[in-house]
């Protein structure tokens, strides 16, 4: 993997960049959709190319571990040729669906044992079958197996986590040398910079993960439960403590405004769930605000849905009709704004790079942030 840095904002710490993977480039910022079993929910491969216009999309650990299956991935040659797409994926290690999903969990320096969400089975992830795992998959970049140290977390306990994290991490690093990929294209990984709130163990945890000389650094540990502001006064500490010349991922984050904040603060890369389990239920994301498409105000409007919007959706379809798609209980109601959403944090970001590329991106972000983040 190659990360380039193409231009700066000189009124932020915003960056363009362009990553280079076997399966094609990234650009910077940039979000990534998520497909946690191997689909983005509700929405074609085709669609996610030509209207959403992803350049890359997740896969989970967790989830694909336990269905389909190891033995089935590997049959089939890995994730990319399982699901047909033949862009850049991207696999978190599974760690936060332990802390989240699992209802018994025991955490150990020698990795951590769990319950299935699915049938209540017990495994265990250690940071050498992690590797392993993901070599199996065969995802383009990595995430380092880590603890998801909760956000109300007391100082003692951080400094736990953070020491569980240090060990894995070095033998995550020590795995993934001595392995191979098994697909004939290159992978990566990147370490997770965990902490919690607390600055000196955040600090501790950059400077530990940089001496590994990995190519690209995740920031974990955010939008887990503490608050908006410590999220980003943790950005400010970490981010310009990372490598320059390595791209940085905000890990489950968030709304269009922290996207546009973490643009600001030097993050590159950005997933969440928001954008489509938020459409599922009704809520749109848009240039004119966020909308609420079971509201009767929409019944009788038959402006588009999104008129600043880049996507076949926007173009084709009116408030009217989706509302009447979710009153209807329609599951294309669903997926159409499911797609409309992720095209317009694709767009958000594509224009914020844009924005930093004439140099102008702080101005911007503070006037469109006003714009998107209104209720009508």
């Amino acid at each position: 993997m190659k990360f380039t840095k193409t231009a700066a904002d000189p009124h932020s710490a915003a960056r363009a960049g362009v990553i280079e993977t076997d399966h094609g480039r990234i650009h910077t910022p940039i979000f990534m959709p998520v497909g946690t079993v191997g689909s983005v929910k509700g929405v074609y491969h085709r669609d996610l190319r030509e209207d959403v216009r992803a350049e890359i999309i997740l896969g989970n650990t967790y989830h694909l571990y336990l269905r389909p299956g190891l033995d089935t991935l590997r049959a089939a040659g890995g994730l990319h040729r399982f699901e047909a797409w033949d862009g850049p994926i991207l696999t978190d290690s599974g760690g936060f669906q332990v802390f989240s999903l699992s209802p018994i969990r025991k955490l150990t320096p020698e990795g951590c044992t769990f319950q299935s969400h699915i049938d209540g089975s017990r495994h265990s992830f250690t940071p050498e079958n992690n590797v392993d795992t993901q070599r199996i998959i065969g995802a383009d970049i990595m995430m380092a197996l880590d603890e998801c140290c909760p956000g109300d977390a007391d100082h003692a306990y951080a400094r736990k986590s953070l020491n569980l994290t240090k060990g894995w991490l070095e033998r995550f690093a020590k795995r993934f040398a001595d392995t191979e990929p098994l697909y004939g294209y290159s992978q990566t990984y990147f370490p997770i910079i965990q902490g919690c709130v607390y600055p000196d163990l955040r600090r501790e945890a950059v400077d530990h993960a940089v001496q590994l000389g990995a190519e690209g650094y995740a920031i974990g540990g955010l939008a887990v439960g503490e608050p908006t502001e410590k999220m980003y006064e943790m950005l400010e500490l970490v981010c310009p403590l990372l490598p320059d010349d390595r791209p940085r991922y905000l890990m489950g984050v968030g709304t269009p405004a922290n996207l546009l904040e973490g643009i600001a603060r030097g993050v590159d890369m950005f997933d969440c769930v928001m954008p489509t389990r938020n459409g599922r239920n009704g809520m749109l994301f848009t240039w004119d605000g966020i909308l609420n498409m079971r509201n009767a105000k929409w019944a009788e409007d038959f402006s588009p849905i999104d008129p600043d919007g880049a996507s076949f959706v926007d173009r084709t379809y009116t408030k009217a009709y989706l509302h009447h798609l979710f009153i209807a209980g329609e599951m294309f109601a669903a997926m159409l704004a499911s797609e409309h959403n992720l095209a317009f944090y694709l767009d958000l970001v594509r224009t914020a790079r844009e924005h930093i590329e004439a140099g102008d991106f702080a101005a911007w972000k503070d006037a469109t942030l006003e714009r998107i983040t209104t209720r009508r």
